[in-house]
């Protein structure tokens, strides 16, 4: 698959080599939500990123997926859940691979997939 607006300068990585570039938050609307900045390394085959938002208690309040984006440079919106918490907060980024595995012959399950973690991130901030 080719990319719109390529720079015919940067090299495209293999998965095991791509890395999380940049990962940036800022709060917004009084700490109801915050926006994040996720960039990469340029790519051959299209990475998948967890997010994941932790409060001062270490409570999940926010996350998204991110499946097989076809961007090197993304920019989204996490609302928070509950009411606002005053404090440090944790933003984690996951970039990971995944790959189908199929369920045995004769099985009922559901096949599965299993992720290959190719780099981590997180960025501490403090809500008001």
């Amino acid at each position: 698959m080719d990319f719109f607006f390529n720079d015919p300068s940067e090299i495209r990585l293999p998965p095991d080599e791509v890395r999380i570039r940049d990962l940036q938050v800022q709060v917004l609307d009084e700490g109801r939500k915050v926006k994040v900045y996720l960039e990469v390394d340029p790519f051959q085959k299209r990475p998948s990123a967890d997010l994941t938002i932790t409060d001062p208690r270490g409570k999940p309040v926010s996350n998204v997926s991110i499946i097989e984006s076809m961007l090197r440079k993304m920019e989204l919106t996490m609302h928070l859940r509950g009411e606002p918490v005053s404090g440090q907060h944790t933003l984690e980024a996951i970039l990971f691979y995944g790959s189908m595995i199929e369920p045995a012959e004769n099985s009922q399950e559901p096949g599965s997939i299993e992720r290959q973690v190719v780099d981590t991130s997180s960025r501490y901030f403090e809500m008001p």
